[in-house]
């Protein structure tokens, strides 16, 4: 299963405890396949802020890309309500769809909205509205980036489940002192986004580290996305209060 050497049992001293065999942490051997409902709750509140973004932030037709977004989550869930397993894996390409179509919107979003803080004219969107959908469109960004870190790390979670490869993309804190988290740990897709919010709002990792480059590129994409952003943001921000 794994080339790796497996994790030893340790005692409060630090030592391996004598008489005890030793075994991989949870993230290194096979364990129960990950649940759906925690990406899904989060793909879907991504789907309702492009549902909702104004006419002048959002691709057009403007309810087009939202509802292909919907569909494709409605039939992963319907197909796959529960956990992620290996029998469902048929299911990778429509995920992968899936975040490559959140992507899409997500980035023509950030684009509408870097034109209309720039070029804003009579009959747009609002300042005071501006910040709070340029906070919206932020969050999605972030969403986005975490579906892409939890479908990528290891080969996805199915893959995860199953201990296809023991070389991480991602190395976080259980990882790095084993002795101090559950023996069951492995990482789920909230510690995706959280890994990727500390990335948009600190602009480099925090206490997870990419290992592979495309694990670093992709922080390097969602850290030039995020700061630009917040920049426009925190501009036009400073300008309303000041006008």
């Amino acid at each position: 299963m794994s080339d790796l050497p497996p994790a030893l049992d340790l005692g409060s001293n630090g030592t391996p405890k004598p008489g005890k065999p030793a075994q991989a942490p949870g993230w290194l051997r096979r364990t129960e396949a990950e649940q759906r409902w925690p990406a899904a709750l989060v793909i879907a509140i991504a789907i309702v802020i492009h549902l909702v973004l104004p006419a002048d932030l959002a691709p057009r037709p403007r309810w087009l890309l939202p509802g292909l977004e919907g569909a494709l989550l409605l039939s992963i869930v319907v197909v796959n309500p529960t956990r992620i397993n290996r029998e469902t894996r048929i299911l990778r390409p429509l995920s992968i769809g899936l975040a490559v179509l959140l992507t899409l919107v997500t980035a023509w979003s950030v684009g509408l909205l870097v034109r209309a803080l720039f070029t804003q004219t009579h009959g747009e969107v609002p300042s005071e509205h501006l910040l709070l959908w340029g906070a919206a469109i932020w969050l999605t960004n972030v969403i986005v980036f975490a579906l892409w870190f939890w479908e990528g790390d290891r080969g996805g979670p199915a893959a995860r489940a199953d201990a296809d490869t023991p070389h991480p993309d991602f190395l976080f804190t259980q990882m790095q002192v084993p002795q101090l988290a559950h023996h069951d740990w492995e990482p789920g897709f909230f510690d995706y986004f959280y890994l990727a919010f500390t990335n948009a709002t600190a602009f480099s990792p925090t206490d997870t580290l990419p290992m592979s480059a495309w694990a670093k590129m992709l922080m390097v994409g969602e850290s030039v996305i995020s700061l630009v952003t917040v920049l426009l943001v925190v501009a036009r921000a400073v300008n309303v209060i000041g006008g």
